[in-house]
Parts: C-alpha cells; sequence; structure tokens
C-alpha cells in the first residue's frame, strides 16, 4: 500500500528535474516552500494535490495497459514519488511553518493525498501489475525484483487482495487511524499540562525563564504577620511541564515537593490521550484482525527483520534480564547519595528523584559544569562540526547556499549543498535547528525529495530538512548541551542516509528501510558525539576559541557510562510498552495504565506514580506502533559496526568509504543482513525462531554487563 511509503519523504516528479545533477546550486531565483513552485502561497498546497493526482493518474492508466515489468516498476515508482512529495512536504510544513495558513492548508492536502492513496491501494489494476512484474524476475534487476515484492507486498497491507467488503472497512480503519494519531500528537501539544508553585522562591532564579507568574490572595496568617492589609497576593510561578522545562525542573530544583508536582503534573497530560489510544488499539486490533493477524504487533513485523512479536519479545526479555543487576546497583547508589545528602530518614528513591540526584552524581564524581560544556557548544559551532563529519568521512565539501525568495518557512533556516569534487553535487539539506513559538518540539529528519534515477544520466537528488528545537534568545547565541549534540548527530546520521543513498528507486532512497534498520545510522553517528578526536575538530570555546580540552571529554563520557544500565532498562521498559500493547487483545486490556504500572514493576527498581499516565505523550506508540524495539536493534548494531569498523580511526576516509559503499549508498535496494554482514562480517545478527536479533556482543562489552 503506497501509504507505507509516506513516513519518509520524497519530492514532487513536475519539479525534479529542475534539481537533476549538477555541478552548481540551483539559480536563485523567485520560487516558492522548499524550491517548489505551486507553494509561493498557502493555497498552493491544493495545486500540488490536483496535479498529483493527475499525474498519478496517467500513471495508473499507463499501468493498467500492461507494459514491461520493468517499466511496471518504474511507473509504480514514480506513482509514489508523486504521491509521498506532497504528503512529505505538507507534514514538514505542518510542523515548522510560522504561518497558520501555510499550516491549515498542508493539513488539509494532507488529509486529501491520505483519501487518495486509499484509493489507489483499492486499484487491482496496479495489483495485477505487480504480480506480473514479480513473476517475471528474469526481466528485472535485483533491486527491481526487491521492489516488485515489496509493492506487492504493501499494496496487500492495504488490503487489495480482501473481499469488497472487507476492503471497505480496512480502508475506513485506516483513516479512522491516521486521524486518530494526528490527534494523538496534537493533544501532546496543545495540552503539555502545567503545575502552580507558590511562593515563587521554590524554584531557582534560573529556571524563571521557563515559567509564568501569577498571583493568588496571600493566606490569612502571613498577612497578619506581615502586617498588610487584605488586597496582598502572593506571588507564585506557572510551569508548562512540556518535556524539555519539565526535565530542567526535574535535574534543577532543590524542593523535593516542587520536583514531585511537577512530575505528577507532565505525566498526567493530556489525559484526553487515554480514550485516543484506547480507540486507535481498538482500530488497529480490528484492522489486524481482517489482514489475518492474530495482533497489531503480527501485522507490522511480518516484512521486518524480526518477523514475529515472539521474536521480539524474547529479545527484549533477554536485554531486561541481562540489563538488570547493573541497572539495580546504580539504583542502589542512588539511594545511598539521596540518604546521605538529604539529611532526612529516607527509605526509598521516588521517580522525581532520579534527574536531580544523578545530575549531581554526575557533577560531583567528574567535576562537571554543565554551563561549561555548552560554552563549546555554540550551535554554529556545531554545524561546523556537521562539515567536518561530511568532509572527513566521505571527502564532502557542505557550501551554505543562498535561499530563492520564497523558499525558506523562517529566517533562521539554513540550506546547504553537499559537494563532492569528482561527483559534483550530492544533494541539498535544510537545517531549521533553532526553537520558537508555535513550531513542533520534535527532533527529526524529513526527506522533502528521495532519490533515484531518472535515466542512463540523470539522478533526482535528494533533498534532505532537519528540524530540531534547540533554545536560546538569537541563531549565533544558542548554546547546546552535550545531549542536544548527541541529538543532532542522531539526525544527521539519518541526513547522510538519505543524501548518500544512490538507489534505483526512491522507494528504497535512504532511511526507506525495514524498519528495524532504519535507526542504524542515526545511532552510529551518536558515537561521533562523544569521540574527543571528533569533538576538538569542532568544539570551541564561545570566549576563548580554544578548543575543548581532552580532561572534560573524558569527564563526560564518565558521566555518560555512571547510569548506562538505568538508561537502557528504560528504553527497554519503553519498547515493552509498545509491543505489549500492540500485542494483547483490547478485550484483555482493562486500562493501558495498569498494563504500563505493571510492566514497571516487572521490569525496573522505580515505582509507578498513582493517577500518572506518561505514556499519553509517548508519540512513540502511534508512530512506531509495535515498532519502538527498533531502537534497540539499532543500538546493538551500531555498537558492533562502532567496533569493527569506525572505533580505530573514525575520521579517516577509509571509514567513511566503507561506511557509504557498504552500508549509506544501499538504502534499502538491500536485505539489512547482507549489509550487515558485508560490513562488519557475520558477528551482528542471529537467527532466532524464524526471525533476526541482533548480538548484544559488543552492546554489553562497551557497557561492561557481561562478567
Amino acid at each position: 500500500m503506497l501509504h507505507a511509503l509516506i513516513c519518509k519523504p520524497v519530492s514532487y516528479f513536475t519539479y525534479a528535474r529542475r534539481f537533476l545533477h549538477s555541478s552548481t546550486a540551483p539559480l536563485i531565483k523567485e520560487t516558492g516552500l522548499y524550491g517548489f513552485e505551486h507553494l509561493k502561497a498557502p493555497k498552493g498546497f491544493q495545486r500540488m494535490v490536483d496535479d498529483a493526482i493527475e499525474r498519478s493518474d496517467e500513471l495508473v492508466k499507463y499501468i493498467a495497459g500492461m507494459p514491461s515489468p520493468p517499466e511496471i516498476i518504474r511507473a509504480m515508482d514514480e506513482v509514489s514519488d508523486t504521491v509521498c512529495t506532497v504528503i512529505d512536504s505538507a507534514e514538514l510544513c505542518r510542523h515548522t511553518h510560522p504561518d497558520r495558513d501555510f499550516v491549515d492548508e498542508a493539513s488539509k492536502a494532507t488529509l486529501r493525498m491520505n483519501e487518495y492513496i486509499h484509493h489507489l491501494n483499492s486499484n487491482p489494476s496496479l495489483y495485477h501489475a505487480v504480480i506480473k512484474a514479480e513473476q517475471n524476475p528474469h526481466m528485472l534487476s535485483e533491486e527491481a525484483q526487491r521492489a516488485a515484492h515489496y509493492l506487492r507486498i504493501d499494496l496487500e497491507k492495504g488490503g487489495i487482495h480482501l473481499s469488497a467488503e472487507k476492503l471497505d472497512r480496512v480502508n475506513q480503519l485506516n483513516m479512522e487511524i491516521v486521524q486518530l494519531c494526528r490527534k494523538f500528537n496534537e493533544n501532546i501539544i496543545t495540552d503539555p499540562g502545567q503545575v502552580d508553585i507558590f511562593p515563587a522562591s521554590r524554584i531557582p532564579k534560573k529556571l524563571h525563564h521557563l515559567t509564568k507568574t501569577i498571583y493568588r490572595p496571600s493566606s490569612v496568617a502571613s498577612q497578619k504577620s506581615a502586617g498588610t492589609d487584605c488586597n496582598l497576593k502572593e506571588r507564585g510561578l506557572r510551569l508548562v511541564t512540556e518535556p524539555d522545562s519539565l526535565c530542567s525542573i526535574l535535574q534543577l530544583a532543590s524542593d523535593a515537593e516542587v520536583r514531585k508536582l511537577a512530575y505528577i503534573g507532565g505525566n498526567s497530560s493530556p489525559r484526553a490521550n487515554l480514550v485516543v489510544l484506547d480507540k486507535l488499539l481498538d482500530a488497529r486490533h480490528e484492522f489486524s484482525e481482517i489482514m489475518g493477524c492474530n495482533s497489531y504487533s503480527e501485522f507490522a513485523l511480518k516484512e521486518n527483520m524480526a518477523s514475529s512479536p515472539e521474536v521480539v519479545m524474547s529479545f527484549l526479555h533477554e536485554m531486561s534480564k541481562m540489563v538488570r543487576p547493573k541497572a539495580e546497583e546504580e539504583f542502589k547508589k542512588i539511594l545511598e547519595f539521596k540518604r546521605a545528602n538529604s539529611g532526612l530518614l529516607v527509605e526509598d528513591l521516588e521517580p522525581w528523584d532520579e534527574p536531580y540526584f544523578t545530575r549531581m552524581m554526575k557533577s560531583s564524581a567528574h567535576s562537571l559544569d554543565y554551563s561549561v560544556v555548552a560554552s563549546y557548544f555554540s550551535l554554529p559551532q556545531c554545524i561546523e562540526g556537521l562539515k567536518v563529519l561530511a568532509e572527513s568521512l566521505f571527502g564532502v565539501r557542505c557550501h551554505e547556499i543562498p535561499l530563492g525568495p520564497g523558499e525558506s518557512w523562517h529566517p533562521d533556516v539554513l540550506k546547504l549543498s553537499l559537494y563532492h569534487l569528482d561527483e559534483g553535487d550530492l544533494g541539498y539539506l535544510y537545517l531549521d535547528l533553532k526553537s520558537r513559538k508555535g513550531k513542533h518540539p520534535i527532533c527529526a529528519h524529513f526527506a522533502i525529495r528521495g532519490g533515484r534515477r531518472i535515466s542512463e544520466t540523470d539522478y533526482q537528488l535528494p533533498i534532505i530538512a532537519l528540524v530540531c528545537n534547540f533554545s536560546g534568545p538569537n541563531f549565533a547565541s544558542v548554546q547546546l548541551h552535550h545531549s542536544d549534540v548527541e541529538t543532532l548527530f542522531h539526525e544527521f546520521g539519518h541526513a547522510v542516509h538519505s543524501l548518500l543513498s544512490r538507489t534505483d528507486y526512491q522507494h528504497f532512497s535512504g532511511t526507506r528501510v525495514v524498519l528495524d534498520f532504519a535507526e542504524t545510522p542515526s545511532n552510529l553517528f551518536e558515537y561521533y558525539a562523544w569521540d574527543y578526536r571528533v569533538l576538538r575538530k569542532f568544539a570551541k570555546h564561545n570566549s576563548t576559541g580554544d578548543p575543548i580540552p581532552e580532561k572534560l571529554v573524558e569527564s563526560l563520557v564518565g558521566a555518560k557510562k555512571m547510569f548506562a544500565a538505568t538508561e537502557l532498562q528504560r528504553q527497554v521498559f519503553y519498547t515493552l510498552i509498545d509491543q505489549t500493547l500492540h500485542t494483547l487483545k483490547p478485550s484483555s486490556i482493562s486500562n493501558t495504565i495498569s498494563i504500563v504500572a505493571d510492566l514497571k514493576r516487572e521490569h525496573t527498581s522505580w515505582k509507578h506514580v498513582e493517577g500518572t499516565h506518561w505514556h499519553t505523550r509517548f508519540s512513540h506508540l502511534v508512530t512506531y506502533g509495535a515498532g519502538y524495539y527498533s531502537y534497540l536493534y539499532a543500538k546493538c548494531f551500531a555498537a558492533t559496526i562502532w567496533q569493527k569498523t569506525c572505533q580505530e580511526d573514525p575520521l579517516s576516509l577509509d571509514t567513511g568509504s566503507a561506511l557509504r559503499s557498504k552500508l549509506l549508498q544501499h538504502g534499502g535496494a538491500k536485505d539489512p543482513a547482507i549489509i550487515l554482514n558485508d560490513l562488519v562480517g557475520n558477528c551482528a545478527t542471529r537467527n532466532q525462531n524464524g526471525g533476526i536479533v541482533p548480538d548484544v556482543t559488543s552492546l554489553a562489552m562497551e557497557m561492561k554487563l557481561l562478567d
């Protein structure tokens, strides 16, 4: 089904030829958003949709005439390319554009295209043509054979092979699922929760910028003691508990009651998502049953490396068992530290204690001043770090190029051209990295257009956008926490996957791989954010210009390792939530809160706090339904690749050549197990019950989890 292709954006065929392989950047002229002529105004999205549908209908008619198998696959790929560019450009616009009219029109475009995609998924001519192509493999290249197979599978995932009655219900459920997913994410933004703290002095002054001043009538007792009149009001602070603000309060507020109020406030919103999630799980389960599966997890995993929920659950329980002893040791150390520093009789740790005390312990053990660390990571310097990586590893220069009038959606947006001396331009990268009012608080990679071969001589170059939300008064003064640097490098890993892949079909371009392989390059690039050999190349003090000291990097790495098992255990817990909710029948789930609470008690040492439901702001439940385990797969794969391929000389052209030729350039055009085997040998994966799981040895050695 074509909507399976929509999660990683590509571009619009009508405009593709303006950006074909060349050695110079496009001419600067008046254009529209992302360089698309129609998007000079919000209503341009309507025209994009109209043109996309018209072009796709022409292609569908051509395919129905049963041309040769290679032409069927080529035309199907163009349909996908045409449709995806509208939806994916619209999704980027919805998340980032400051103009509400653009956002509204982008939302309408997404809904119209989703309806059209369901129409395509119900077209038997497309299905029969793809079957014809798949049944004639001798006429197809290896990549085309793989494309034919996955196109058939995708169409069948849309229910094309079902009776008319069942197909109609599947289409209804698909639309319902799309709308519920959107509602879930909208609720996270519109209802992040809030907590009022009195008096204002209970929140450290350095955090007041996260709050809003409020007042309430003073208590009678305080009025009398102060000798004031009854009109005196007490000043307090209102904290909106969106994730970044909540994280800062939990780490930096010494008042345990303030941390408790913030934790409960943040983790009991949005309450409306309890109902939304129940409806989503019901819809997904009904959908999977119509498709002949026992659960949505079974449906979602069929074509992944894991292949079944049983394989994933077995892997997760293995990980949980492996990490538990060290995580329990870390829990006890935090409890001992709290007892030693609280001056009170402390019986237990509370969930709102972890961020506060672990930060103190890291700072104490490694003499870390996080404000000093941030002074070496201004946003402009970190962008230089991305350029260093691209040039050192791949021999690619990242040239900042001017944006045409109308091309950008905000003055902070930068555009880079990736240029190779021998190969010319390889693709284009937009950077929208600074936070602003109204911008969706995400860090994400958007492939505005995927790469694909147009002819023997022409290649459609990829266009990518990296979106982050780093805060600061202006672009030049933004200073990143080191965790933000890691996030930026993670997203850049996705970007180079998209920019350096060279597949014949956009169906396989860059991150268009099976879900449990998609996060591998991004997790690999996180390692570069921790390596002194890399950081010294770009991390400069914002006042003196001195490179970051090696001892400071050693302290950062030491602090990271202190509670690594606790963090890994948390990721296992999150993954178990996702997998369990999408495996159980809705009728067996009394409520999702109890499921989450039971899993937390079983797989961690931390309490569940009554009245909280953290999972209602866990957006991966909707975007990665039954697929969040992919992050753990990627963590294991990346550890193996780093140790076997990169660790010895992480910035050499030889290292980059191996990564590009054996991993990045293939996108999804080769089986991921074969890609991993070519890159690191047979030490990255193992077979288990008919599926593939990562070998955990490299990660376990790195984290010292093995005896």
